[in-house]
């Protein structure tokens, strides 16, 4: 059959294109102009009209199949939101451990499915609240958490195995891990009932965000340690979600965001293999982290190229056999970098769209941003818009009637190819200059991102790029939004807290942990145990960090130009 020509036995398509039936198998395609007219924001081509011949070289059963079979193009579970919806997450933390408790129950009396801690820089980076480079940080973009009694007081009244936590926290998962299953005790529960995420994934830290402490092979022995320890004592527990958001943040594209999410997994995975773990003992507690942007149909391809290309990776390079193994299931939240401070109403459509994106790309939770978060921490008022977002889309919009209703669309299939297609080179690359590590050594990885988010802003200052209300549809006059404002004296208040922390806890116990702690970080037994007993001695998140600096350095960014 000539290449202009496509079967269609579509009673519908025949009667739109005024033809007979019997004509049907015989459809004439509208030529294709020769060049494209524009492109996605990863600078992939976009032709005007797309058809059967694209993509020319798809298979259905190798690379689409069905939801919950391998390769997962369209979903990892078979009956998708048929069966369950996906979580709703949303991602709070202010001030102390009163204020977010105050919010995470309004959250959940709002219909939230799933908490999510964010927590300040000082506990992200192991710094107690009242250590001197703290000052002005605590509790400002997140809560400050310094003990067990701070994540006591942070999950009063909440019921921990009945509810999923995701934790946003790397350099210093570990401890507050270590935290949330001390807290899970003294509450009497079950801690291998317990379900949630802690990010714990350094090595994006090296590239785009900056919350490090320790150098990377010392970082990736907690990690594996962590593998390790929850695999036999928190089973349910995800223990990584390996974060494309933030390199989608910092400016990659989302080619990159794919590509550099899978590279870190990569090295996650053979960092575990390595230390003896079994691929298939952890593997299917491997999570992932997306960025939902603008975009609409790239975020959907990309999402589907991702799953498929993990499922890929996990089975023929680390022979996994569990089918579980294979599975790449992810959160995603809307794009903190698209949000504006100028018309500050228009984020909430900017974040439905980003939201119908990963709802329609198959997400397994969601966590969408509230409207004013270009200007500061959400008020309740913008939480609750941002939560109604995603109830809107799951019981109104009819999204998740059916499973992965774009599969099929030669547009889709076509961008799924070709981000999977880019995506894989740059992953050739990384694998030539010997892997991740090395790559983030040489600055290969964080080089690639600026030049992106560079481009991109670039286009923006061009007029290329339209961001409404920025730099084109601007308003002269705005009226200003309320905003949510932390409260100086919480700071105060929680250095007291933790001053008599210390002065009323038994030091015996205490100083026996802490050396624990120290001598294990100069060992090679399983760092673990070891926090774990010192967070229930009263130890804090700086001293446990402390403990380990002493052993490990601290990692020291070298300039990128």
């Amino acid at each position: 059959m000539p290449e202009d020509y496509f079967t269609s036995p579509d009673p519908a398509f025949c009667f739109s294109a005024g033809i007979s039936m019997s004509d049907g198998v015989k459809v004439p395609v509208p030529p294709k102009p020769k060049q494209p007219e524009t492109e996605t924001s990863s600078h992939i081509p976009v032709l005007p009209l797309y058809t059967p011949t694209d993509p020319s070289d798809s298979d259905y059963d190798r690379d689409i199949g069905y939801p919950g079979d391998f390769p997962f193009t369209r979903g990892v579970q078979a009956t998708m939101y048929r069966g369950r919806l996906w979580t709703m997450r949303q991602y709070a933390g202010m001030g102390d451990a009163e204020e977010s408790n105050k919010r995470y129950k309004y959250l959940l009396a709002n219909g939230t499915t799933g908490l999510s801690v964010a927590f300040d820089l000082p506990t992200q980076i192991g710094l107690d609240s009242d250590n001197p480079l703290a000052m002005g940080e605590v509790g400002k973009v997140g809560v400050a958490i310094d003990s067990i009694e701070d994540m006591q007081r942070l999950f009063d009244g909440i019921e921990l195995t009945k509810i999923s936590t995701s934790m946003t926290i790397n350099a210093t998962a570990s401890i507050l891990l270590a935290l949330y299953v001390a807290v899970a005790r003294r509450q009497g529960a079950d801690v291998r009932k317990l379900s949630g995420t802690v990010q714990n994934d350094v090595l994006k830290e090296y590239i785009a965000r900056g919350t490090y402490i320790y150098p990377p092979q010392q970082a990736m022995r907690i990690i594996t340690d962590m593998f390790a320890w929850t695999n036999e004592n928190v089973p349910e527990w995800n223990t990584i979600s390996i974060s494309g958001y933030h390199m989608r943040e910092a400016g990659s594209t989302a080619v990159q965001e794919v590509a550099f999410t899978l590279g870190n997994g990569i090295a996650y995975v053979e960092a575990a293999i390595r230390a003896g773990l079994d691929v298939d003992k952890f593997a299917p507690r491997l999570s992932f982290f997306f960025n939902a942007h603008s975009n609409f149909l790239e975020e959907v391809a990309k999402f589907r190229a991702a799953r498929r290309m993990w499922a890929r990776i996990v089975r023929d390079q680390f022979k996994a056999k569990n089918p579980r193994s294979w599975m790449l299931r992810f959160h995603t939240q809307t794009a903190g970098s698209t949000l504006t401070a100028q018309q500050p109403e228009n984020n909430i459509v900017r974040t439905a769209i980003q939201a119908m994106a990963a709802v329609l790309g198959g997400t397994q939770s969601l966590h969408t941003n509230s409207f004013d978060e270009a200007l500061a921490l959400p008020t309740e008022q913008s939480a609750r818009i941002a939560l109604r977002t995603q109830q809107i889309i799951a019981y109104e919009s009819g999204a998740a009637q059916t499973i992965d209703p774009l599969a099929g669309s030669y547009y889709i299939e076509s961008l799924t190819n070709e981000i999977e297609k880019r995506a894989s080179g740059y992953l050739d690359k990384i694998k030539a200059m010997g892997g991740m590590l090395k790559a983030i050594e040489r600055g290969f990885v964080q080089q690639e991102i600026q030049k992106a988010a560079y481009e991109y802003q670039q286009a923006v200052d061009r007029n290329e790029a339209i961001v409404v209300g920025v730099n084109q549809f601007q308003m002269e006059d705005e009226k200003a939004v309320p905003i949510q404002r932390i409260d100086e004296a919480l700071e105060r208040k929680q250095v007291e807290r933790l001053r008599s922390l210390r002065a009323k806890r038994d030091r015996g116990p205490w100083e026996a942990a802490i050396k624990g702690v120290q001598d294990t970080a100069s060992s090679g037994e399983n760092l673990m145990p070891r926090i774990l007993s010192a967070v229930e001695a009263s130890a804090t998140v700086g001293e446990i960090s402390d403990a380990m600096r002493r052993v490990y350095g601290e990692y020291r960014e070298e300039i990128v130009i």
